[in-house]
């Protein structure tokens, strides 16, 4: 697929040079810290040494205040409480982390995950009446709830008393709970709207913490569940999540509770993980669970401290991720085939495809797969107790929320944010949701949005890249959206005639480059999916290459590797300069 290369602008050169000196970084490095905002020294500290005081107090987060009390008072009153999440990543991960942290100081406390094909997603009617069922007087949501008026009001018309604690955009109506935590509702005075919801979750315990005077130092430990969702979740690691993802990673190397290290383990990561590891390795695990069987085993693993157990379970995990991965491949295959074989699909600017026999869980994963071949927003729809349900997933800089929004008189009902939604609609809905989605697109969509961009941090010589300059580098982690690995690009550049096809299939290719000027200087590099090139490489043209550097570990020896993003023929890699 053709790839628009984007150069970000460059630093105030004044404000470059000067930080450079300041701080004795190469101009190269001045120039990624005030790409990212860091222009001063005082800056750079609180940037490249993250410190848990520099968390926010959690009772700046509108109901805070009364959440704990509720909290305390069901504690005194012996009341069960029932603390209820969603199914994947991040809703396991906040279960795990509050029903963890309530069972340090109450028993009476249990944990419910809907089951993603009977409930479907949020606060579900059969989770109230097993609320019920079991005497529960207090329900916790987490990372779900905030659109769930009715539910709410099912709830407390049988006595149970909710707290709401939610990450997503509210609705028109916020529910009548007894207290509603989501940093994104309106006067909510909270400074940073973008935690997960299990970063939610850990601002609800830090609360309790204070008021109970339970240690700072006893709540940490739960950090490395909060890396894992921030990572899963795919939100920005700025501000408090920086924060919170670095000592959450600390933590997962270094001490990871039972679970997490026998997934760890069974993914057979050995070495310092990264957040590209959760979000490869560790956290499609944990989601196959939900999607092949059910989350509850999820937080079953997260929650144990018994090695024996933790093992078994991450074992059956790990095949649930073996299926998991069959299936999407299956489903991917036809969803292709549906579109090649059809002009008007091939010629839209959506893609929106239903076939009623394949699994909901998956269905996500394949969304995301076909904007990798066809890239445009893309729903991908199957059936699920009489309905047509489904996930959509967008293009870079397309607000795919407010076109499902467009169509909401023809949805049963619908969630997400801009890059990522899930709908539900009757059956006979679906050819006027298609016909309805594809002419809104039409009209909001620019031809620019509809092809991938790589953007790209700044030119770079190979001479530059030394281990030196890869540790400074390195002090940017942890890596996510908003604070990206930083990507460079070079240009005519050549394989020095090792290059090869590698892969299953031949797919990827393994490369040793040079540039002229650098004279014998050469670097190994892998570029993923982009054997299409080979034919060209191996002539000796050269050609230009944007790419992320990384340090490659194997058999004990480690150098450094160049990560390619992407290869053009020099003299055709035009750049677009991002404002």
């Amino acid at each position: 697929m053709n790839k628009k290369w984007v150069i970000k602008e460059k630093g105030d050169p004044a404000v470059v040079r000067q930080l450079a000196d300041v701080e004795k970084i190469s101009g190269t490095i001045a120039n990624l810290m005030v790409q990212r905002g860091i222009t001063t020294s005082e800056e750079a500290k609180v940037f490249f040494e993250p410190n848990l005081e520099y968390l926010h107090d959690p009772f700046m987060m509108k109901g805070m205040t009364i959440a704990v009390e509720r909290i305390s008072t069901a504690i005194n009153k012996n009341e069960k409480i029932l603390v209820y999440g969603d199914y994947d990543v991040d809703g396991t991960t906040a279960v795990a982390l509050v029903y963890s942290f309530l069972r340090e100081q109450y028993s009476n406390v249990e944990y419910y995950i809907p089951d993603r094909y009977k409930e479907g997603y949020g606060v579900s009617d059969m989770g109230i009446d097993f609320a019920q069922e079991m005497n529960c007087k207090l329900m916790i949501t987490l990372d779900c709830g905030i659109k769930a008026v009715k539910k709410v009001k099912n709830a407390r018309s049988k006595g149970i008393d909710v707290i709401i604690c939610d990450h997503h955009y509210p609705g028109d109506e916020i529910p009548d709970a007894v207290a509603v935590l989501d940093p994104k509702q309106t006067g909510c005075s909270y400074p940073y709207k973008e935690l997960s919801g299990c970063g939610v979750g850990f601002k609800l315990i830090q609360a309790y913490a204070k008021v109970h005077t339970i240690p700072f130092s006893d709540i940490t430990g739960y950090l490395d569940l909060v890396a894992v969702s921030i990572a899963s979740d795919i939100v920005p690691v700025t501000g408090e999540n920086r924060v919170l993802a670095y000592f959450g990673m600390k933590q997962l190397n270094e001490a990871p509770r039972t679970g997490l290290r026998e997934i760890i383990r069974e993914a057979e990561v050995n070495r310092t993980l990264t957040i590209e590891d959760v979000v490869f390795k560790i956290g499609p695990r944990i989601n196959a669970a939900g999607r092949m069987e059910s989350g509850r085993k999820a937080v079953e693993l997260l929650v144990s401290n018994d090695t024996r157990k933790a093992t078994g379970i991450s074992k059956e995990i790990n095949n649930f991720n073996i299926e998991r991965r069959s299936v999407d491949r299956s489903i991917t295959t036809q969803a292709m085939r549906m579109i090649s074989e059809d002009q008007r699909r091939l010629n839209a600017k959506t893609t929106v495809l239903y076939n009623p026999s394949w699994k909901k869980g998956v269905i996500g994963i394949v969304a995301s797969r076909l904007i990798e071949t066809y890239y445009r927003p893309t729903v991908i729809l199957t059936e699920s107790n009489g309905f047509a349900t489904g996930s959509a997933r967008s293009v870079q800089g397309y607000d795919l929320y407010q076109a499902i929004e467009a169509c909401s008189d023809l949805l049963e009902s619908f969630g997400g944010h801009m890059f990522a939604a899930g709908l539900t609609l009757k059956k006979e809905n679906i050819t006027p949701f298609i016909e309805r989605f594809e002419q809104y697109v039409r009209e909001t969509i620019s031809e620019d949005q509809l092809v991938p961009r790589v953007f790209i941090d700044s030119e770079l010589s190979f001479s530059e890249i030394t281990v030196d300059f890869y540790g400074f580098l390195n002090m940017f982690q942890p890596f996510g959206p908003e604070n990206m690995s930083p990507v460079f690009v070079s240009r005519n550049v050549y394989d020095t005639g090792k290059g090869r096809m590698v892969g299953s299939s031949g797919e990827h290719l393994k490369l040793d480059l040079c540039h002229e000027s650098t004279g014998s200087l050469s670097f190994p590099a892998i570029a993923f999916g982009l054997a299409e090139h080979y034919d060209d490489i191996k002539t000796g043209k050269p050609f230009d290459v944007c790419y992320s550097i990384e340090m490659n570990e194997f058999r004990g020896k480690r150098n450094l590797q160049l990560n390619i993003r992407d290869i053009k023929p020099t003299g055709k890699s035009a750049e677009n300069h991002a404002s």
